[in-house]
């Protein structure tokens, strides 16, 4: 199981959060790019943690998918 990735389409560009990981974020001008950038900030955030000796946090979030009318 992975992380959840929050991507949303602003007014100018697209942002990404990652919800069990705070502060992991990423902007970007298109979809592509930002997840692109998303899953980069994933990797580094968490090499950082187990170079600081930090426990790695277990997945808690998952994906639902919207229907659309």
């Amino acid at each position: 199981m992975g992380y959840a990735v929050i991507i949303e389409n602003g007014p100018t560009s697209y942002g990404a959060h990652v919800p069990d990981l705070p502060g992991c974020v990423a902007a970007a001008e298109t979809r592509d790019e930002v997840y692109a950038l998303i899953l980069e900030a994933i990797e580094l955030y968490l090499e950082t943690l187990k170079e600081d000796g930090l426990p790695v946090p277990e997945p808690q979030s998952y994906e639902l998918v919207q229907a659309h009318p």
